[in-house]
């Protein structure tokens, strides 16, 4: 679910203007997954610009402080989204952990990296959803350590209709600074995309896994 217009416009066009998110229709990217995709998002890429990172991270923590309050400890899914995470957490002067895909196989063998207690209320960030599926793993470890999940906030999602399936499934609270029907509305807007490619675009979400050119 996406709270505010302006900033997930904005959002899609910084995304956009980074190279962050590329959409290219005719000529579509290879997910792992096999499936044919007119898009592409990498949204480590917001690190490495100064102005856009800091407006993501007060946008994250303006929603943060209005859906949920003020949590006990920040939490950041592994790899995409420590370091936005660690953004967050710096901002609101909170301590901050992130959580492992699965455990480590030596040392302290840990799924959660960072000092926490049990029954603390964390908010979770994430850079990206498509499923929801490894983003639900990261709640369920946090959940196994009786932390307290409040919800989950993302840079983006794709807005399937499994994931938000997926996230009911497992009761979870979840919102994104930017969607992909966003995203199409802006890029249609600032004149990225032609009125037929946003055909196109529209197309693809609505069977992803069997869309063909």
């Amino acid at each position: 679910m996406v709270l505010d217009k302006y900033t997930a416009k904005k959002t899609a066009e910084l995304l956009l203007q980074i190279k962050a998110i590329k959409l290219s229709p005719k000529n579509p990217f290879k997910w792992a997954s096999g499936w044919n995709s007119p898009i592409y998002c990498d949204n480590r890429i917001i690190l490495s610009h100064p102005q856009i990172r800091i407006f993501i991270r007060e946008q994250m923590v303006k929603q943060i402080e209005e859906l949920y309050g003020r949590p006990d400890i920040i939490a950041g899914v592994a790899t995409g989204a420590i370091g936005i995470g660690m953004l967050v957490a710096d901002l609101m002067n909170l301590p901050f952990i992130y959580v492992r895909p699965n455990s480590k196989k030596h040392g302290r063998k840990n799924q959660i990296e960072g000092q926490f207690s049990k029954s603390q209320k964390v908010v979770v960030i994430e850079d990206l959803i498509s499923t929801g599926n490894s983003s639900l793993m990261a709640i369920n470890a946090l959940r196994s350590e009786d932390l307290k999940v409040k919800g989950m906030i993302s840079i983006f999602t794709y807005g399937f209709d499994i994931s938000y399936e997926n996230f009911k499934d497992k009761n979870v609270d979840f919102h994104s600074l930017s969607s992909y029907d966003y995203l199409l509305e802006q890029a249609l807007d600032i004149n990225y995309i032609t009125d037929n490619e946003f055909k196109i675009l529209k197309d693809w979400k609505k069977n992803p896994a069997q869309w063909e050119i």
